[in-house]
C-alpha cells in the first residue's frame, strides 16, 4: 500500500461513520509540483483532543486544513512524525524527520515557505488563512524540545499542552475572573491533566485558586494519584461543592446536560464559563438559556497569537516560546518519572480505524497514550 497509501475520512455530519481509502497526497495519487514536498507519515498520536476536532471541525475550520475531495467528509487532523520522502523545495532535504500537524493517514504534501533553521510553515494556498500554529513544522534535529525516547509522550502530550498551558496563562491573565476555585470537567482528559498542572505550578502564588476535578468513578483513584488537582469528585458528587463558592468552569467534556447542572448549581457564583473540549461529543448541545455567564469557546491560537505580540502588549513570540517550552520540560519529566502515561503502539491501518472507534465511543484508558502507524 506503499504507492497509494490510506487515509482516514470520517462524515463531518455523522462522525460514527469512518473509514480507509487511498491516500489523496500519496505518489500515485499526487505527483509533486515546483515548490513542493512530499512527507511519508510514520507516526502520530491518537486523543480526545482528536475527536474535539471533529466535533468541532465546522466551527472551527479543522476539516478544511486536510481537504477529503469529498465535502460529505473529512480527514482528521493529528499530531506526529514524518519523513521527506520527496522534495522539490529548496532547503527541505529528504531524509529529514519533520514534527507537525497531519491527517491521519499515510502522505501529506506541503508547499514550504517561511524557511529557517528550525522548520518552515505550510504555504499551501487552502492553509494560508486557518490558524497560523497549525501551519508549522519543525524539523526534529533543530528542535530543543525533542527527545527521541519521548517521541510517544511528545505526539501524545505536547499539543494538549500547548493548550494547557494556553488556559492557565488567559485565566491568571484575567485574575481568575475573581474566582476562587476553578473546577475541570473530564478531569482524566490529557489536556485537563496538562491545565491542572499548570495551575498546580501557581499554588501559595496571591490570588492562586483550588482546583476541582470532576471525573468519572472508573477514573477517581487514577485522577486522583496526579497530584495537582485539590479536590477530586465524581459526576454525581457535583452538589457537595458549596454553590456560593466563586468559580471558574472550564468545560473539557462538552457535555450539555453536565454543563447546565453546573451552572445552574453556582448560578450567580459562577464567574467564567470555558467551552474547550468535546470528550463526550455526543452530549454537545446548545449553550443558550444557561443560568450564569454564556460559556466562551476557548481558541488556544488567539491566546497564542495575543502573548506573541511583541512587549507591552504582548510577550514576543520568542519568550513566549521559551516560557513554553520550560514548562513543557518540567511536565514532561514529570509524566515520564512519575508514568502518568503509558504509550502503546497500533501498527496497521485497519488498527487505527478501530481505534478511532473505541475513541470516539470513550472506550480509551485514561492511563494510556495510543501512538498510529497507517503504513502496515
Amino acid at each position: 500500500m506503499t504507492e497509494r497509501g490510506q487515509r482516514l475520512f470520517i462524515a463531518r455530519a455523522e462522525l460514527v461513520k469512518a473509514h480507509l481509502g487511498p491516500d489523496p497526497d500519496a505518489p500515485a495519487q499526487r505527483p509533486l509540483e515546483p515548490g513542493q514536498v512530499r512527507l511519508a507519515v510514520e507516526a502520530f498520536s491518537l486523543t480526545a483532543n482528536n475527536i474535539t476536532y471533529a466535533a468541532f471541525g465546522e466551527a472551527m475550520k479543522y476539516w478544511q486544513f486536510f481537504p477529503a475531495g469529498d465535502a460529505a467528509f473529512g480527514c482528521l487532523p493529528v499530531w506526529g512524525f514524518a519523513t521527506v520522502a520527496e522534495s522539490q523545495a529548496d532547503g527541505v532535504a529528504p531524509g529529514r524527520r519533520v514534527w507537525g500537524y497531519y491527517p491521519a493517514g499515510t502522505h501529506l504534501v506541503v508547499a514550504p515557505s517561511k524557511m529557517a533553521a528550525s522548520g518552515f510553515v505550510d504555504g499551501s494556498e487552502h492553509r494560508r488563512e486557518l490558524a497560523a500554529v497549525y501551519n508549522q513544522y519543525v524539523f526534529c534535529d533543530a528542535d530543543p524540545g525533542w527527545r527521541p525516547e519521548l517521541e510517544g509522550l511528545q505526539a501524545v502530550l505536547r499539543p494538549l499542552f500547548v493548550t494547557a498551558f494556553l488556559i492557565d496563562d488567559f485565566l491568571a491573565d484575567n485574575g481568575y475572573f475573581g474566582a476562587s476555585q476553578v473546577l475541570l470537567s473530564s478531569a482524566s482528559s490529557k489536556t485537563a491533566q496538562g491545565t491542572a498542572y499548570c495551575l498546580a505550578r501557581r499554588r501559595g502564588m496571591p490570588g492562586a485558586p483550588r482546583i476541582v476535578g470532576l471525573t468519572s468513578t472508573a477514573h477517581a483513584e487514577f485522577v486522583r494519584s496526579l497530584g495537582c488537582y485539590d479536590t477530586v469528585l465524581t459526576y454525581d458528587q457535583l452538589t457537595t461543592l458549596e454553590p456560593q463558592t466563586p468559580t471558574v468552569y472550564l468545560d473539557f467534556a462538552g457535555a450539555a446536560e453536565l454543563r447546565r447542572r453546573i451552572h445552574s448549581h453556582f448560578a450567580d457564583a459562577l464567574m467564567f464559563s470555558s467551552s474547550i473540549g468535546g470528550t463526550h461529543w455526543s452530549a454537545l448541545g446548545s449553550a443558550r438559556d444557561l443560568p450564569g455567564p454564556r460559556p466562551v469557546l476557548f481558541f488556544a491560537p488567539a491566546q497564542a497569537k495575543a502573548r506573541s505580540a511583541p512587549p507591552p502588549q504582548g510577550w514576543g513570540a520568542a519568550e513566549l516560546q521559551r516560557r513554553m517550552g520550560q514548562a513543557w520540560a518540567q511536565f514532561i519529566g514529570q509524566v515520564h518519572e512519575h508514568g502518568w502515561v503509558r504509550i502503546v503502539t497500533r501498527p496497521g491501518a485497519q488498527d487505527a480505524l478501530q481505534a478511532y472507534r473505541d475513541m470516539l465511543a470513550g472506550r480509551a484508558d485514561a492511563r494510556e497514550g495510543l501512538m498510529l502507524d497507517m503504513r502496515g
